[in-house]
């Protein structure tokens, strides 16, 4: 008998999932569950909705709620309909939880101890008009890489290359369309190009396991990659357990979803458990994330 852990995509919560996204991020993993159970292994099927981030703030601006309203509405429309798919789910949590916060910022205090996050100064966004911080995916313009002319802050989509919005040519906002002003502002680093490395050693021992395309175009990666930036000038997020910057409401670390559990899974034929709140009663198998 074999332990499994399964760990299908957390969907975000600025919206219902229709059946075509179920199909994406739920049902190839809840199948591969369903088949190691049957084959008799212990399997752990483990996810929530992700509540954090710049699609649940849109959303929210657009409903004229608050990004916690908007996400408690939702993760009760997502759970309903992924129970009533009777997806097998042994745990369904959120991001919004105290359990999930107290891990990111382990996560965080971990990384900076070892050196693996690092502060500086950036360029941030702000709106002209309200005075207010404008992330990434707020703001739009040319790529100055490949000249597409809808690129994000954060990305662009058309060429794959990472980007600051101060990168954009004629950059403008997503809200009304104006020309963001861009101040200093002091954010943490996650210094990527220091896994390159081991990952690379990690992705060369798939040879013959991977298809050769998979595997060279995964190698490639490593070749460009950039220290990321992991805090954003936000309100809605995980806080940054750090001295000055704790107390601070417009500092957050960045989306990061992440889920632990120290409890086993339930013996027999598992049930659907989805479950909605910050204490999945109906999630037996593993502990409430609060």
């Amino acid at each position: 008998m074999r332990t499994i852990l399964s760990a299908p995509a957390w969907p975000y919560a600025n919206g219902p999932r229709h059946i075509g996204h179920v199909s994406g991020f739920g049902l190839p993993c809840d199948m591969f569950s369903r088949y190691q159970r049957m084959a008799g292994n212990r399997v752990l099927m483990v996810s929530g909705t992700d509540e954090h981030g710049t699609p649940i703030q849109v959303q929210a601006d657009a409903e004229d709620v608050t990004a916690r309203e908007l996400a408690d509405r939702y993760n009760r429309v997502i759970v309903e309909d992924l129970a009533g798919l009777g997806m097998t789910y042994d745990l369904f949590t959120r991001t919004t939880t105290r359990n999930h916060y107290a891990v990111t910022q382990e996560m965080f205090t971990g990384l900076l101890r070892n050196g693996y996050i690092f502060p500086k100064i950036t360029l941030g966004a702000i709106s002209p008009s309200t005075g207010r911080t404008l992330p990434d995916r707020y703001i739009e313009g040319t790529c100055p890489i490949c000249g597409y002319p809808s690129a994000r802050g954060d990305q662009c989509d058309n060429c794959g290359n990472q980007l600051d919005p101060a990168d954009l040519i004629n950059p403008r906002s997503k809200i009304n369309g104006e020309t963001p002003v861009f101040i200093e502002t002091e954010h943490y680093f996650l210094d990527l190009p220091a896994f390159a490395e081991v990952l690379g050693s990690w992705l060369k021992s798939k040879a013959g396991q991977w298809r050769p395309n998979v595997l060279n175009f995964s190698l490639n990666l490593l070749d460009d990659l950039q220290p990321r930036a992991i805090t954003r000038d936000l309100d809605w997020g995980v806080p940054v357990p750090l001295d000055r910057w704790r107390d601070r409401q417009d500092k957050r670390i960045y989306v990061w979803a992440r889920t632990t559990s120290s409890s086993t899974p339930r013996s027999g034929r598992p049930c659907c458990s989805v479950t909605a709140g910050s204490a999945p009663a109906a999630a037996r198998p593993a502990r409430s994330a609060r």
